[in-house]
């Protein structure tokens, strides 16, 4: 009955003892390394930046598109539909703005 949230449990906490020595080491500044390196982050930063503005602008016009259907579908709960909506498109904004800063910090 409640095997499986224990087992999710179990493997989670193990995942967390198997990667708790890569927080050991110490960190090199990216200016220290090879300079291909360095190349290589900042194309991939601008890679994964990329993947994840498209990303976002596809979760926001799923939101859009649904909250269009239910206005459409129910008019007298427009309003509320319209401030959730809100608050999801600047969830998923907030999203692509971290993801910049942390593109940014990690460069």
């Amino acid at each position: 009955m409640y095997r499986k949230p224990l087992i999710m449990l179990f493997l989670a906490g193990m995942l967390l003892l198997l990667v708790a020595p890569a927080f050991a080491q110490e960190e090199k500044p990216l200016k220290e390394t090879d300079p291909r390196v360095a190349i290589w982050a900042m194309i991939l930063s601008a890679a994964v930046m990329g993947l994840v503005s498209c990303l976002c602008a596809w979760a926001q016009s799923s939101a859009l598109a649904s909250a269009c259907e239910g206005m459409a579908r129910n008019p007298s709960a427009a309003g509320d539909i319209r401030g959730i909506l809100i608050i999801g498109l600047v969830l998923i904004e907030s999203l692509a703005l971290y993801s910049l800063v942390v593109i940014f910090i990690k460069i």
